[in-house]
Parts: C-alpha cells; sequence; structure tokens
C-alpha cells in the first residue's frame, strides 16, 4: 500500500502556513487521461481539489474525445483563458477541450497532422494567445524528424519550422519552451517510438519561428547521460534555461540569443537502464527543480535547489521502492500543491498531490488529498464509473491544476 511503501523526508507541519485552511489555491484539477480497454475512449476528468469543498476529490465531471491513442500530454500548466490543448500520441490526435464551464468540459476543436508535419506532442501557450508545438515527425513511419509550429487557439496553422537537421540525424522534435524574455524558444530531441537516440537541442526566433542553430550535447566523463534531451524549464528569473534528459543529466544551456548555443552539465542522478530508470517531467518552483525520478536502487521525487546553477542542491525528497515510476509534475499557480501522475508500476491509476516548501524547497505528500475512507494517498481512476458514461480504468497522464478565481 503506498501509505506504507513511502517515506515523507519533509513533513506537512515544517511547511508553516502552507496549510489548506490558508492557502489560495486552484478549486479544480483538470487530468488528461488514457483509456486502458478496447472500445473505450481517452477522455478529460475534473476533480475538486478544493479543501473546504464537500466534494473535495471527487470527479466532478468529464468529457470523452472518441479516440483511444494513448491519452498523453496537456499543455504543462493551465493557460490564461478557458481552453486546454491534449493529445493522444499514438494515433495522432490532439484536441482543444473547452473548460469555460468546468462541470461541463466539451472538445471545442480537433486535429490531427498540419501538411508532413506529423505526431503533435507538447503544446506550450504564446504571449499572444497562440501555441507552439512540437510535431514529432514528418509523414508516417517516423522516418523524418518533425518541427515546430505555431497554432492559433483552435489549433489551425499560423506558420511552421523545419527542424530535420544532418547535424543529429535521430532528432525527433520532443518539447519546446518559448523564453519570450529572450525573443527565442528551445526545443529538444526524443523520440516517443524509442527507435532514434537524439541528443541535440534546438533554438529559434521569435516570433517568426526562424531556425537559429543546432547545439549537440557534450558526453560527459562517467557514463554518457547526454542522450534523450527532454524538457526545458526557465528558472525564477523567466530566461535563464535548464535542460533534463531522460537519462538523467541536467544541462544549463548557456548564450541561447546568439547562433552559437551551448550545453554545460551541471548535474547527473543515477541511471542504468530504460527498464528501471528514468527521469520523467520536471518542474520548477522558483528556483527549485523538481525532479521526478524512477530508479532501481528506489525511486524518488527530489527538489533541487538551482539558485546557483553550478551548484545544485537537493533539499527536499520523497522516497519509495523501485516499483514505483513517478513521471508527470505540475504546480498549483496559486498554492504550493504539486499533482504527480505515475507511468508503469502499481500507482499507474493514481493521482497524488505533494506540496513543496517555496522558502527551503522541502516536499511532503498533502494527507488530505485522498478519497473518503481510503488509507491510500490520493484519487484512483481504476473504476468503471465515470461522468461520461460507463468505461474501465483510465491511466492519468498529463495533469493541470486551473487558474485560481480572481475576485
Amino acid at each position: 500500500m503506498l501509505k506504507r511503501a513511502f517515506t515523507v523526508v519533509a513533513f506537512l507541519a515544517a511547511l508553516g502556513c502552507t496549510t489548506p485552511e490558508t492557502d489560495t489555491s486552484s478549486d479544480f484539477l483538470y487530468v488528461w487521461t488514457g483509456a486502458e480497454q478496447e472500445g473505450d475512449s481517452d477522455f478529460l476528468a475534473v476533480i475538486d481539489v478544493d479543501p473546504t469543498s464537500p466534494t473535495y476529490t471527487q470527479v466532478l465531471s468529464s468529457v470523452a474525445v472518441g479516440v483511444r491513442g494513448m491519452a498523453h500530454h496537456s499543455e504543462h500548466v493551465m493557460p490564461e483563458g478557458d481552453s486546454l490543448f491534449v493529445n493522444s500520441f499514438m494515433s495522432g490526435d490532439s484536441f482543444v477541450i473547452d473548460l469555460s464551464d468546468p462541470m461541463t468540459p466539451k472538445v471545442a476543436s480537433h486535429f490531427r497532422n498540419h501538411g508532413d508535419y506529423t505526431y503533435p506532442h507538447t503544446f506550450e501557450r504564446l504571449p499572444n494567445g497562440n501555441v507552439l508545438a512540437s510535431f514529432q515527425t514528418k509523414g508516417e513511419g517516423n522516418l523524418r524528424g518533425g518541427g515546430i509550429l505555431e497554432l492559433d487557439p483552435s489549433g489551425n496553422l499560423v506558420r511552421a519550422a523545419d527542424a530535420e537537421t544532418p547535424l543529429d540525424p535521430d532528432l525527433r522534435a520532443y518539447s519546446v519552451k518559448p523564453i519570450p524574455e529572450l525573443g527565442i524558444a528551445v526545443s529538444t530531441s526524443s523520440d516517443m517510438n524509442a527507435a532514434y537516440t537524439g541528443r541535440s537541442f534546438q533554438t529559434w526566433t521569435l516570433p517568426d519561428l526562424q531556425p537559429i542553430a543546432t547545439a549537440l550535447l557534450p558526453p560527459g566523463p562517467e557514463g554518457d547521460y547526454r542522450y534523450e534531451p527532454s524538457e526545458v524549464r526557465l528558472l525564477a528569473d523567466g530566461k535563464t534555461a535548464v535542460m533534463g534528459t531522460f537519462t538523467c543529466a541536467l544541462y544549463l544551456l548557456n548564450d541561447l540569443d546568439t547562433d552559437e548555443p551551448w550545453a554545460e552539465r551541471i548535474s547527473v542522478l543515477p541511471w542504468e537502464t530504460w527498464d528501471t530508470d528514468d527521469c520523467g517531467i520536471p518542474f520548477v518552483v522558483g528556483n527549485y527543480w523538481i525532479q521526478t525520478h524512477p530508479w532501481s536502487g528506489g525511486s524518488e521525487i527530489l527538489s533541487i535547489d538551482l539558485t546557483d546553477p553550478h551548484n545544485p542542491q537537493v533539499v527536499g525528497s520523497l522516497k519509495g521502492d523501485p516499483s514505483w515510476w513517478p513521471h508527470w509534475i505540475s504546480g498549483d499557480p496559486g498554492g504550493n500543491r504539486v499533482v504527480l501522475t505515475n507511468a508503469t508500476g502499481p500507482e499507474k491509476y493514481r493521482v497524488m498531490i505533494f506540496r513543496i516548501d517555496p522558502a527551503t524547497g522541502a516536499l511532503a505528500w498533502d494527507e488530505t488529498f485522498r478519497e473518503s475512507g481510503s488509507d491510500q494517498l490520493g484519487v484512483s481512476f481504476e473504476r468503471t464509473d465515470w461522468p461520461h458514461g460507463a468505461a474501465g480504468p483510465g491511466l492519468p497522464h498529463g495533469a493541470v491544476f486551473s487558474r485560481p478565481q480572481v475576485p
């Protein structure tokens, strides 16, 4: 059972005034969920995460999209406005979900490829309300690298740029991160189909989306952690960019606003084999890099202080046994909560929440976020009854908090 398997390294009592009673945080959690059973549909579920609500932790509503395609990424945080981009990666389908009324979410639009660009993966909102998206490939069969596209709020194409490069023939556009402070975007190169091994990042101009440079990651002295660049996050100043790899390295990205950007490795975590080890989706709170880290020596979520990026310090952790596979995390924009979904393993059906102390980086499970009468943390998606109708268990993946209501 999860309650017995995990050791909480930092306790809620250490988090000072950040208790549910004083937290001005989000009311809803939007969970993009994959259908496990043949004949079911991927869907978006809405969970009540207001601790003062009589329906706290309940799944209040849901909407099916009509496709079973391994529900994968949503936008990493809920943008301004009422819509959320999500994708069912393996089918190549993406959807825009209207959340103007969380009690009745609706599919507002649906798209697949744009021209030759196929299999959209990551969506990041731009200041103008449009969306920057990575498309993994061109054509079918995973034979060519994809591109970076700008889409309007309905998913229609605005402009596109090709990511293919002879410098890294294994490149498959994985994620993209706009950095408005520098007038650029950064994209990474990991193959969702695990056929190719990317080892580079690319930079692009904003707003016209012209290619600037492709930079290879340098090999390291002990083992090679440079493969599978995954996610870029910005520190508190809005322009210092750090990139993780699925093989568990952290890189500080330098000279991004020049035509010769380069990556400096600043940290590594244990990584040995894809069977047990992986560094999944990170989240940043201020200068704390929060990292999911399943590995054979004991899985964990780490809080790493990057105030001095050249001297990373682990300041908080939540630990579990090697069967745990924490993967996706995203923070509450109005509080100190972080949502977690898990990949494979016994917790793959479970949505969980932990808290970070923004002053120290300490982590602790949110003990209040559990279903009524349960001795397990979190909300289980292993059920057969959903607001959108009868269906089998759901596999939660992308999950984001709603934006706090402005009085």
